[in-house]
């Protein structure tokens, strides 16, 4: 188990010191973002995500590293891990593409299917999955081509919509990641579990300086690799359903977005002079908008708060569920 801590450890202080490093350069280089919900609108480095996706590799490589010379350390598939590891770096070409240039959002949405390839390409996770009150359904290699690369792109695009609040994308995948990391750990899927930890201990670096009031945003660099990371866990975990569940709050996000036709401006709410934030004046268009308009305005770490605590609660239910099955 010390091995299994060690992976985090280290994702963490990768993530520490390479966020640390990153966030003076990328404000020297002209790489920040407004702080939509601040007096006055200071300007904050943005693509945090990279110490982030740093972190992460750095514990994938470790746990290889350990398997290497010290074999049977811990079981998980080496293949798959490298695979998983391909997909997040190419999900994070995507983000920098996106927070450097630009580029349209049908194409952003649509390139991570592209990205999750390498999954597709080992056939990564088990293609029967078991659906509550029907059994188990055989898939076969749609479950690669198909369920595999929707379910990374998925992912990905919910996470990435969810954003926008100091400590929100990396607080909320803190805890997805956590509750499924008991799943994995539960039902001894020695590769999803590695996964997590090491997703883990990488957002646990990047904390400090992403929550409120935030030194650097993540950046899409950081909310696709996230939704990344979760997508691949619960694939290569084969705990589908979990991950469906965690995704819950996402999902309900993603809803209220697509009725409204996925507003680009004046979504994120409106500054009171309290400094409270309130639900726009058009009504909610997004989770965190029906939050405030519920509560009557919020502070926005309190929302960041409740966001997360809706997270929490859906961890809770996951966890429960494979509990009991």
């Amino acid at each position: 188990m010390y091995m299994l801590g060690l992976i985090t450890v280290f994702s963490f202080v990768v993530s520490f010191v390479g966020a640390w490093i990153l966030i003076p350069r990328l404000k020297r280089a002209g790489i920040v973002g407004k702080d939509m919900h601040k007096p006055g609108q200071p300007e904050i480095p943005e693509m945090g995500g990279l110490a982030i996706v740093a972190g992460l590799g750095a514990g994938m490589l470790l746990a290889i590293a350990i398997e290497t010379f010290r074999p049977n350390s811990f079981a998980f598939g080496f293949e798959t891990l490298l695979a998983v590891l391909c997909v997040v770096l190419l999900v994070t070409l995507i983000g920098m593409a996106d927070d450097l240039l630009g580029i349209r959002q049908w194409v952003k949405a649509a390139l991570p299917l592209v990205a999750s390839l390498p999954l597709a390409a080992v056939r990564a996770g088990v293609s029967a999955i078991a659906l509550p009150f029907i059994g188990r359904i055989e898939f076969g290699p749609l479950y690669a081509l198909v369920l595999v690369p929707l379910g990374i792109t998925g992912a990905a695009n919910a996470v990435n919509m969810l954003a926008g609040f100091n400590g929100v994308e990396v607080g909320m995948g803190l805890v997805a990641m956590g509750a499924l990391a008991i799943i994995a750990a539960s039902l001894k899927a020695g590769t999803a579990l590695v996964l997590l930890l090491a997703g883990i201990g990488a957002l646990l670096g990047l904390l400090y300086f992403n929550w409120y009031p935030s030194k650097v945003f993540v950046g899409d660099v950081g909310t696709l690799s996230i939704g990344a990371i979760i997508a691949a866990a619960v694939i290569v975990g084969n705990f589908e359903w979990a991950g469906i569940i965690v995704i819950t709050p996402y999902v309900v996000d993603f809803v209220i977005k697509a009725i409204h036709r996925f507003p680009s401006r004046g979504w994120w709410g409106e500054l009171g002079e309290d400094g409270k934030l309130y639900c726009p004046h058009h009504g909610p268009v997004g989770l965190a908008q029906l939050v405030l308009k519920l509560a009557g305005g919020l502070r926005e770490r309190t929302l960041v708060l409740v966001l997360i605590g809706l997270e929490a609660l859906c961890g809770l239910a996951a966890v429960l569920l494979y509990r009991l099955l």
